[in-house]
């Protein structure tokens, strides 16, 4: 069985709900099962509730050894100024043993992302992260195009090669699309796939 975390940090609950449609993919994939958990807030919870977080998520607290007990890692962050938020990255700075032990090597990694605008910087997000999984020895998975969805322009919408995206609208009252979740879904099933092959031998 091929087990693969979804692992997130979520300010409002975008990319929360991605999380968990990911999950889903990687559940509809015979020989994978997934597990969702949340890296912790490292916000204070009066000015985190002040300033609106959604603070009760079901989601459990990942500690960062236990990266080493899967067979991939989808990572879910939303956007700051182009880069992973900081509540993940102080979580995978923590990672320096695994680093060292070469613990995490060969193991498959992915990511999605969630912005507050069109172009608020989703696909240097997804490619930055991509650094930090390549010196930790991911092998990493994107959103292929035999996703169509991400090809339409009828709508605005995330989705991005490099991994499913949402936008959450300046006031965050922007909701994932339909095909925003469809993505996170496919890339979840396209992950377990890949994972499940990978560890078959």
């Amino acid at each position: 069985m091929a087990r693969i975390l979804v692992l997130y940090y979520s300010s409002y609950g975008h990319v929360e709900q991605l999380a968990h449609a990911a999950a889903e993919g990687v559940g509809q994939v015979e020989g994978a099962e997934a597990l969702v958990k949340r890296v912790p807030e490292v916000v204070p919870v009066d000015i985190a509730r002040d300033a609106g977080y959604k603070l009760e998520q079901p989601a459990a607290v990942a500690t960062v050894d236990e990266l080493a007990d899967y067979d991939g890692v989808i990572f879910g962050t939303p956007t700051r100024f182009g880069n992973m938020a900081s509540q993940m990255k102080q979580f995978l700075d923590q990672a320096g043993g695994l680093w060292a032990q070469g613990k995490l090597v060969g193991k498959v990694g992915s990511v999605f992302t969630s912005t507050a605008t069109q172009h608020g910087g989703q696909e240097s997000t997804l490619l930055s992260f991509h650094n930090v999984l390549l010196h930790l020895g991911f092998v990493i998975v994107g959103l292929p195009y035999s996703f169509p969805g991400q090809m339409g322009v009828e709508e605005i919408h995330g989705g991005t090669p490099y991994g499913a995206s949402t936008i959450a609208g300046p006031d965050g009252s922007l909701q994932p699309k339909a095909v925003d979740l469809e993505a996170a879904r496919f890339q979840g099933r396209h992950v377990a796939d890949i994972t499940r092959r990978l560890t078959a031998g």
